[in-house]
C-alpha cells in the first residue's frame, strides 16, 4: 500500500496530512504526485470527488518548500468558479499550515480591496477566476511574471464557460519555462487539446477510471414524472430518505422558487445561483455544509464550485442543458469512495434527453416508478395579494383631504389559464 509518506519529503507537510487524517493517497494522487514532484508537466482526467485539489496542492507545497519563498507569486491556480476558488483556498491553507507559504483568492464578487492587500502583504500562490484575474492584469495590479508554475483546475469546465482568451492571455504573462499542472473531469476536446499542444511540455497524461460515467458506487435512476408532480415526488423522497440533498435546477429562478417552496413545506433549504452575491453563496454553501440546511438548490452554474463530502442524494430535478453536465452533477455525490444515490426526473417529452444522457454514460439508467400517494401541485389557488382597504370613518390625518388607508391581505382569483 502507498502512503503519502512513501510520496512526500516534508516533515511539516507529513504532520499536517496525519492530524487530517490523510494517509493513503487516491490513485489520481499517487499518479500525479510524482511526476508533478519532477517538475513535468501533467494532464490528468479523473472523476469529480476523487481528490484532484490535493493531488496538485501536496507537490506545489512541496516544492515551495525547497525554494526560496519570494513575496510576488509563484504559483497561480485557475478555476472556472469563486466557490470552487475558495474552496481550494481553503483546503490549501489547512494543509500549508506552518511552512510560511501564503496564499491569496483573486475572484468576483467579493471585496477586490481585500483581495489587493493580501497580495500586497506578499503571496507565494495566487488561487483565480480568470475573469478577475484578468481585469487586475490590465489595471496592472498584479504581476506574474514570477509564476514558476500554473494549474488549469476543472480545465474543461473554463473552456466550456468561454474562458479560453482569458486563460491564454493570463498563461503568456508567466514564466516561460513553468511548470503547467492540467486537471479535468471529462476527455481531451478540440479545445482543451490545442491548449495543451501551444501551453504544456510533452506532459505526462494520467486518467483514472472512466470519466465518461459516474463512480460506480453511485446507483442511479429516473422517474418518468409529469411537471406539476415533480415537488410532491422530491417531498416523498425526502421523506424516505436520510442524509442531505443536493438539488439541480435549470434556472436561476426555477432554483430559488423551488428552495422557497421547499420551506413553506417545512424542509431547511437555501439555494445558490448566479444572482445572489457572493457573501449569500458562502453563506448556503456553509449552512448546507454544516447541516443548518439539509436541502440545497443549485445550478450548473454553481455545479463544479460544490465540493461538499457526504451528500447522500444528488435529484436532477431539471435535466441538464447538455448531457456532459449529468455526470458533473451526479458526481457531487459518492465522494471518495462513498456511497450515494443519484435521482433523475423526466417528463414523457423528454425522453430523448434520457437518451442521449444514456449514450454518453453507455449505460441504461434504471427506470423506476413513482411511489404511492405522489399528487398534482395545485396551482390554482392564487397568491395573497396585498390591496389597500380604505377606512371611510377614520380622521383625515397626513393625507389632506383623504382619509388614510390600512393594508389587509385580499384574494384576487386569477383565471386558470393564467
Amino acid at each position: 500500500m502507498i502512503t503519502f509518506s512513501d510520496l512526500i519529503a516534508s516533515p511539516v507537510l507529513r504532520k499536517n496530512l496525519a492530524s487530517a487524517k490523510f494517509v493513503e493517497p487516491t490513485p489520481i494522487q499517487a499518479q500525479a504526485i510524482p511526476p508533478a514532484l519532477l517538475g513535468l508537466d501533467v494532464v490528468a482526467t479523473a472523476q469529480t470527488g476523487t481528490g484532484k485539489t490535493l493531488a496538485f496542492s501536496l507537490p506545489i507545497i512541496e516544492i515551495l518548500g525547497r525554494a526560496t519563498l519570494s513575496s510576488k507569486p509563484q504559483v497561480l491556480v485557475l478555476t472556472p468558479t469563486r466557490e470552487l476558488a475558495i474552496q481550494i483556498y481553503e483546503a490549501f491553507t489547512a494543509i500549508s499550515v506552518n511552512t510560511g507559504i501564503r496564499a491569496a483568492v483573486v475572484v468576483g464578487g467579493m471585496s477586490e480591496q481585500k483581495q489587493l492587500q493580501a497580495i500586497k502583504r506578499g503571496v507565494q500562490v495566487v488561487i483565480a477566476t480568470p475573469g478577475r484575474l484578468c481585469d487586475f492584469l490590465k489595471r496592472r495590479l498584479v504581476a506574474l511574471d514570477g509564476v514558476k508554475i500554473a494549474v488549469l483546475d476543472e480545465a474543461d469546465r473554463m473552456l466550456d464557460m468561454g474562458f479560453i482568451p482569458d486563460v491564454e492571455r493570463i498563461l503568456k504573462l508567466t514564466d516561460p519555462m513553468r511548470q503547467t499542472l492540467f486537471f479535468s473531469a471529462t476527455f481531451e476536446s478540440g479545445a482543451t487539446a490545442s491548449l495543451i499542444a501551444k501551453h504544456m511540455k510533452n506532459p505526462t497524461r494520467i486518467a483514472v477510471g472512466s470519466v465518461s460515467k459516474p463512480a460506480e458506487n453511485i446507483e442511479m435512476h429516473v422517474y418518468q414524472v409529469d411537471q406539476d408532480r415533480k415537488l410532491s415526488l422530491l417531498n416523498s423522497l425526502l421523506k424516505a430518505q436520510h442524509g442531505s440533498f443536493l438539488v439541480f435546477a435549470r434556472t436561476k429562478h426555477g432554483a430559488e422558487k423551488l428552495a422557497k417552496k421547499l420551506a413553506v413545506a417545512g424542509v431547511k433549504s437555501t439555494a445558490i445561483h448566479g444572482d445572489r452575491s457572493q457573501n449569500q453563496r458562502n453563506s448556503a454553501l456553509k449552512g448546507f455544509q454544516d447541516g443548518q440546511y439539509r436541502v440545497l438548490v443549485a445550478t450548473d452554474v454553481a455545479a463544479r464550485g460544490i465540493h461538499v463530502d457526504n451528500i447522500a442524494h444528488v435529484v436532477n430535478y431539471d435535466l441538464p442543458q447538455a448531457p456532459e453536465d449529468f455526470i458533473h452533477r451526479v458526481g457531487r455525490t459518492g465522494r471518495a469512495g462513498a456511497a450515494g444515490v443519484a435521482s433523475t426526473f423526466a417528463t414523457s417529452a423528454e425522453r430523448n434527453s434520457i437518451r442521449a444522457i444514456e449514450r454518453t454514460l453507455k449505460m441504461t439508467l434504471m427506470r423506476r416508478d413513482l411511489p404511492e400517494g405522489i399528487v398534482r401541485e395545485d396551482r390554482s389557488v392564487a397568491p395573497v395579494i396585498v390591496m389597500p382597504t380604505r377606512h371611510d370613518n377614520a380622521p383625515a390625518k397626513r393625507f389632506g383631504s383623504k382619509a388614510p388607508f390600512s393594508f389587509k391581505p385580499r384574494r384576487r382569483r386569477f383565471a386558470s389559464a393564467r
